[in-house]
């Protein structure tokens, strides 16, 4: 059965980030993810997780101006110096968290910039990369849905494979979301088998929905059996939105049969 992390980006979202990690090894977890926690302490983000017992793994870069819409700098021409500090932020909170791995987001891209864009992303990653190997970390590229984040740079896990292979370098690795997957592309099983040699980390969420992963289209226990059938040993990552409070959300594991 697969280790699964909380992800305090949506779970107990209505507590300051060390209140989430408590809870999050009260309920039993033993790893944590998280979006952007910047205004949090890292050595206290470390001294708590180490006192609870918890493993601190991914984060991811700045969106950029939010109220603009930006979601992500990675891809976008002209933002280049603003990527590569966004970078030297994530790897400098990661070292002094204990954290494994960096989520690069890439940004919204109009279809006529995608070339430029490609290029330009190639350049930053291989950049992000090499920093990261110095301190031991993991570059995670993660497609997202156009339903969810419409413009997004990529959204299918070619795209990602096309970057891995454009940027030669062995510590990027893709961020396998069954949500976002789901959603995008479908067939979560045959592209898990297919990835499995690129995948650096895997959440979960239901859909159509993101709530819970005990409801809608995919089969939580067959994606579980393919991942150690296949021998994946990394985390899976609770990315998903309570229907209502995370505690009360937390029934799937019993009903999945899971161990967190």
């Amino acid at each position: 059965m697969p280790r699964f992390s909380a992800n305090l980006g949506f779970l107990w979202s209505d507590r300051p980030l060390l209140g989430q990690i408590e809870a999050a090894a009260k309920a039993g977890f033993k790893a944590i993810e998280m979006h952007w926690p910047y205004d949090t302490d890292p050595a206290a983000v470390r001294a708590a997780c180490a006192a609870h017992g918890l493993q601190v793994l991914g984060i991811n870069t700045i969106r950029g101006d939010v109220a603009k819409g930006e979601n992500g700098l990675g891809a976008l021409a002209g933002r280049q110096a603003e990527f590569q500090a966004a970078i030297d932020q994530s790897i400098a909170w990661a070292t002094a968290a204990g954290g494994t791995a960096i989520h690069a987001m890439a940004g919204m891209v109009g279809p006529a910039d995608i070339p430029v864009a490609t290029a330009v992303f190639a350049e930053n990653l291989r950049l992000a990369a090499d920093k990261a190997a110095a301190h031991g970390l993991t570059i995670l590229l993660e497609p997202l849905n156009p339903r969810a984040a419409p413009g997004y740079f990529y959204s299918t896990l070619r795209g990602a494979g096309d970057m891995i292979a454009r940027t030669n370098r062995p510590n990027i690795k893709i961020m396998f979301d069954a949500f976002h997957i789901g959603v995008a592309e479908g067939d979560i099983l045959t592209k898990l088998d297919y990835w499995l040699p690129h995948i650096g980390h895997v959440q979960i969420a239901a859909v159509p929905s993101r709530a819970e992963p005990d409801e809608g289209e995919i089969h939580f226990p067959a994606l579980f059996e393919a991942l150690d059938r296949l021998g994946y040993t990394g985390w899976v990552g609770a990315e998903y939105r309570p229907r209502a409070g995370t505690d009360e959300g937390l029934s799937w594991v019993k009903k999945l049969g899971v161990t967190l």
